[in-house]
């Protein structure tokens, strides 16, 4: 629900567990109580898709019947999969840029029984227009963060689970060539392609590449976009929305021939879907023209990346609870 600062305030003095995505200004002005939240003004309402700095996404997650929160970082962010509960779903989220998204987007995988305990969430963002900084709040606690991640961990009921869905229009085209990283990084100058060093931007530009295109690189047998946020020509700099790993081999993803249409087409083909939470990424917001557009069932934060057990890059990923 996309409601105002004194609902907002309301439900959470009710002690409802809620997660929350709204701007700085207004996650600062909230009391301590059952709540996570990250910083974005972009989101997708039912009404449609709107940029707003006095209104809050809200999901109330009442089928939980118990909940903690748990702050993590680089070091201690394999912990999630511990702290879960047996029957549960943590929402995660992580702000952007920060160490801890960074080495969680190269090492979930890793994490031990990752895929055997639902973890959903999000990388909180900002204005672009403005510069700012991402942050994250722990509503118990009452603090917030520009470094670290805050986990909200759902226990639910013996007749219920947590069921994920991925929306992704993109494939690597294994025709395109292959593209290599030296180092990690979210900024880069130089790259391989196809094992000669080559200077990103200056390769995007003289192929004339749609960077409306993410990188797609195969992450332990699951296909990951990382998306690309800018192009410098004058620094000679390619910043993207996660994290490009070295040691893995990237493939620009097929063209399509309508982003916004390719979009709307995919989410015609989910039908009965209940979601309690959603979540779609800034480059679907802007490349799929969402102003102003709904996309029915699915409502909440427009993001800096999306996590579904592992960080994704321009996906809408949602979650459902569903009886046994």
């Amino acid at each position: 629900m996309f409601v105002n600062l004194d609902e907002t305030t309301k439900l959470i003095l009710e002690g409802k567990i809620l997660h929350i995505a709204a701007d700085e200004s207004l996650l600062k002005q909230l009391p301590k109580g059952n709540w996570v939240a990250g910083t974005t003004p972009y989101f997708i309402t039912e009404q449609g898709g709107i940029t707003s700095k006095d209104r809050l996404f809200v999901n109330e997650i009442s089928c939980a019947v118990d909940f903690k929160t748990v702050v993590y970082d680089k070091n201690s962010i394999f912990n999630i999969t511990k702290d879960a509960y047996p029957n549960g779903l943590a929402f995660l989220i992580m702000p952007y840029a920060s160490d801890v998204a960074a080495f969680y987007a190269k090492e979930a995988p890793n994490i031990s029984d990752l895929f055997m305990n639902p973890i959903i969430g999000w990388i909180s963002g900002f204005d672009l227009s403005t510069g700012s900084f991402a942050r994250v709040y722990d509503g118990v606690n009452g603090l917030s963060y520009g470094d670290k991640a805050v986990a909200l961990h759902i226990c639910l009921p013996d007749d219920k689970i947590a069921s994920f869905g991925i929306v992704n229009i993109f494939n690597a085209n294994e025709n395109d060539i292959k593209i290599e990283f030296t180092e990690d990084a979210l900024s880069v100058k130089n790259c391989l392609v196809n094992g000669k060093e080559v200077v990103l931007s200056d390769y995007i530009s003289d192929n004339k590449i749609d960077t409306q295109l993410p990188l797609v690189a195969d992450y332990n047998s699951v296909p990951v976009n990382v998306s690309i946020k800018s192009v410098s020509e004058e620094n000679k700099t390619v910043e993207f929305y996660a994290p490009v790993f070295a040691g893995k081999e990237y493939r620009f993803a097929c063209p399509v021939s309508n982003y916004a249409a390719s979009f709307k087409e995919k989410l015609q083909g989910i039908k009965n879907v209940n979601p309690i939470f959603s979540c779609n990424c800034i480059l679907n917001y802007l490349y799929g023209e969402l102003d102003g557009k709904a996309t029915p069932p699915f409502a909440g934060p427009v993001t800096f990346g999306e996590v579904a057990y592992q960080l994704l890059n321009q996906t809408l990923v949602y979650a459902e609870i569903i009886s046994r």
